[in-house]
């Protein structure tokens, strides 16, 4: 693998003589230079998502990338702790495997959902279909049929195409009509699942309770080959996510009384309660070191894929940018800390709970900025509401180097951002945590939450900007001889209330998760 990293980073040296022009600013220009002729994120990469893989909280991934991360940080000589804030449902995936035996043999896609529970031996059964019942009455007279059958509780889409393929080859009239089936059917299919009494949550708990043999779902990502995969339900059976295009198959084949059978064996271990934490990072301050500059990215993942771009990449994009901030500026006025949080995906709960845990830094916080959105290249900032967010961080803009600040659109004051990502715990306290909001790699649609979050979707010309641009913030915002101010602005009218907006409220950790 030495090879390939070199390339990547002969690679970036090549890019960088054409790409970033030197400033009057050492610091900046050392920053730049580090980053691009000495980059460790290909390495770095590889190590977390091919090495370790998915960081679900509460598993032994989690447990594995956090060591993983202190030996890193301890490797660059920057003090790195591991600060315990709560515990979780202990959980640990083993193999999947799905097959189809009647009518014919096939073998089916799928994956189980996280926290599904493990089964002792394969079980073969018959698929059904969620039926289309009247009203709760007429479901729990139907449901004993469900009594040794996988059950299928998803909508079958009406394409396995995404839309902007269809807007590329398909006649207006074709899509049209497409979009008015999808949208009825969609509808419809809320509306089965309404009159069983129960909603996507509760149902497959039922049915459970009915003597299932197990419940199959479809979370379509509207992309390829693409499905996000979440949490399961169920306690003593397995509920497994299967690929749209052999879940339409399976669906078919059901629905015109073919009587598929499959083959499920799902292999997983709970493991109690697990304690959890987060990963905190720090190169203390010279002049100032009781007031912060932080870093921020969560830590965890959904477990579908490895989290590569959720949020691998902004995991690796803080780790690079301590590491030069080590290597070039290693004594910074205001200590710099750096957040790997666990349990965003639950909630914010890794962040939400170093802000209760630790007032005095968040009291003394200069800025935090946080990446959450997928592998590009960070295109927007905006103020988060804070009055004077524009003059500081317009001033420390100024310094990156024009072939990353022109890209970058500014929004200030901005709005507070009540969720979403981490900075949101900071912000609902008052404090000024910010977004880096990158450009899109179809994210939403194809790597977020998805059993398609992998290495292969990393774009390290564009990780390696984002790098630059989060130390050079950072430095800047340690140098700055002024502390950032609190005020907020004026907040706009909600337009569909006539009032004016407020200011979003801290949400509370849960520091004892996944067992309800």
């Amino acid at each position: 693998m030495k090879k390939v990293y070199k390339f990547f980073i002969a690679a970036a040296v090549c890019a960088s003589s054409q790409t970033f022009a030197q400033t009057k600013n050492a610091v900046v220009n050392n920053i730049v230079k580090e980053a691009t002729e000495n980059s460790q994120l290909p390495k770095l990469a590889h190590e977390l998502l091919d090495g370790i893989g998915p960081r679900l909280v509460g598993t032994p991934g989690y447990d594995k990338a956090g060591e993983w991360a202190l030996n890193k940080y301890k490797g660059w000589g920057i003090t790195a702790r591991q600060e315990k804030w709560g515990d979780w449902r202990g959980w640990e995936r083993g193999v999947s495997h799905i097959d189809m035996v009647y009518p014919r043999v096939h073998s089916i896609e799928g994956t189980q959902l996280a926290w599904s529970p493990g089964m002792k031996k394969p079980v073969t059964a018959e698929t059904i279909i969620l039926p289309d019942v009247a009203d709760s009455i007429a479901f729990q007279k139907w449901l004993p049929a469900v009594k040794g059958k996988f059950v299928m509780i998803s909508m079958n889409q009406p394409t396995g195409r995404p839309d902007d393929n269809w807007k590329e080859f398909a006649l207006k009239e074709s899509i049209d009509k497409m979009k008015e089936d999808r949208t009825a059917q969609t509808a419809a299919w809320r509306n089965r699942i309404k009159k069983t009494g129960y909603t996507t949550r509760t149902l497959p708990v039922a049915l459970e309770k009915a003597g299932a043999a197990g419940i199959i779902t479809n979370y379509w990502s509207a992309g390829f080959g693409v499905d996000k995969i979440f949490a399961a339900y169920t306690k003593t059976i397995p509920t497994v996510d299967i690929a749209l295009e052999d879940y339409g198959l399976l669906y078919r084949l059901t629905e015109n009384n073919e009587k598929p059978r499959i083959t499920i064996q799902t292999e997983s271990k709970e493991l109690g309660t697990k304690p959890t934490f987060n990963v905190i990072g720090e190169i203390k301050g010279t002049e100032k070191p009781n007031e912060y500059v932080m870093l921020s990215a969560h830590f965890d993942s959904w477990d579908g894929g490895t989290g590569a771009t959720d949020n691998g990449t902004g995991t690796l994009t803080m780790m690079e940018a301590m590491r030069i901030l080590k290597k070039v500026y290693p004594n910074p006025k205001r200590t710099i800390l750096v957040g790997h949080w666990a349990s965003e995906e639950q909630g914010l709960n890794g962040s939400r709970a170093f802000v209760e845990d630790h007032p005095v830094i968040v009291a003394n916080l200069q800025a935090l900025f946080n990446q959450d959105n997928g592998t590009g290249r960070v295109v927007n900032i905006s103020g988060q509401g804070f009055a004077k967010a524009g003059d500081f961080i317009s001033r420390w803009l100024e310094v990156v180097p024009d072939t990353i600040k022109h890209q970058i659109k500014t929004s200030f004051p901005g709005m507070p951002g009540g969720g979403g990502s981490d900075f949101a715990s900071f912000v609902a306290v008052g404090a000024p945590g910010f977004s880096l909001g990158s450009n899109s790699w179809s994210y939403g649609n194809y790597t977020w939450h998805t059993n398609r979050d992998t290495y292969d979707k990393i774009v390290f010309d564009d990780l390696r900007s984002n790098a630059i641009l989060t130390a050079i913030l950072i430095y800047m915002a340690s140098e700055d001889p002024q502390k950032f101010p609190r005020d907020k602005a004026e907040l706009s009218t909600d337009s569909s209330t006539g009032q004016p907006r407020k200011w979003p409220e801290p949400g509370k950790a849960n520091r004892h998760g996944g067992f309800e």
